[in-house]
């Protein structure tokens, strides 16, 4: 994922040929709001914007629940044709551990200027 000429690009898949935009919204109640938007596949020479008939629009949110310590997040998948895909809910907790030797600019495997 990286921020690139003011929007969120996250390259999916193993090889990253889908680049997907995000938007990034913070709730009133303080959970991340993260939606998909325009979908791009590359390969090579070959580049397209991907058609939304044939993928689907995430909606992720993720919270905090200062109470029991944990995340929480919640995501379902449509596609404007077929309607509901797939979809999960749920919590999680991590360990934040200190990085030292790490490069200073980190950027996915498949990096490159795709407009």
């Amino acid at each position: 994922m990286i921020f690139d000429g003011g929007r969120v690009v996250d390259y999916l898949g193993t090889h990253q040929h889908l680049a997907v935009d995000l938007r990034l919204r913070a709730e009133d109640d303080g959970s991340l709001l993260l939606t998909t938007h325009d979908q791009r596949f590359y390969e090579g020479l070959v580049g397209f914007r991907f058609p939304m008939r044939f993928s689907g629009t995430a909606v992720l949110r993720e919270s905090w629940d200062q109470a029991a310590e944990v995340y929480g997040v919640h995501l379902e998948v449509s596609n404007s044709t077929f309607g509901f895909l797939f979809g999960y809910e749920g919590w999680f907790t991590c360990d934040f551990v200190p990085v030292t030797d790490a490069p200073l600019e980190l950027k996915p495997f498949r990096h490159e200027r795709r407009v």
